[in-house]
């Protein structure tokens, strides 16, 4: 098996990004992470996701919701069972991410990193700056 992420990886990971803050608009048990207040990630265990089409082992382990261009999230869906159309989101532009070891870790930062900076391509100019310096 790959080198899988945790949550607790995934969380320090979106946490080193810069301007990046956490909080719980959704109550405790989802963390969501945001640029200059702008929502790019999620992380939940997948037992919140009552509704979701999914198995009962997939609800056992934690998800992660993450913005992505349409046309690649259909491509991951299709390579990744893991990946499907994000929970409780639009799903054309966010996937929903299980995590349950089955990705490899450098996919799913690359997933994580590409969200951070679709949410910063949409922030005005001044802000972008900011932000990409640290980059």
């Amino acid at each position: 098996m790959a080198d899988s992420l945790t949550a607790q990886q995934a969380e320090s990971y979106l946490l080193s990004k810069p301007e990046t803050s956490l909080y719980y608009p959704f109550g405790d048990d989802v963390k969501v992470f945001r640029v200059k207040n702008k929502m790019f990630a999620t992380i939940a265990l997948g037992k919140t996701a009552k509704g979701a089409k999914a198995s009962d082992e997939a609800k056992n382990n934690f998800w992660m919701n993450l913005k992505c261009d349409p046309d690649e999230a259909v491509m991951l869906r299709d390579i990744f069972s893991a990946v499907i159309p994000g929970y409780h989101m639009n799903k054309a532009n966010w996937n929903s991410i299980i995590l349950d070891g089955s990705i490899p870790q450098g996919e799913i930062e690359r997933m994580m990193d590409n969200s951070y900076l679709m949410v910063v391509s949409k922030m005005t100019k001044k802000d972008q700056q900011s932000i990409l310096v640290h980059l």
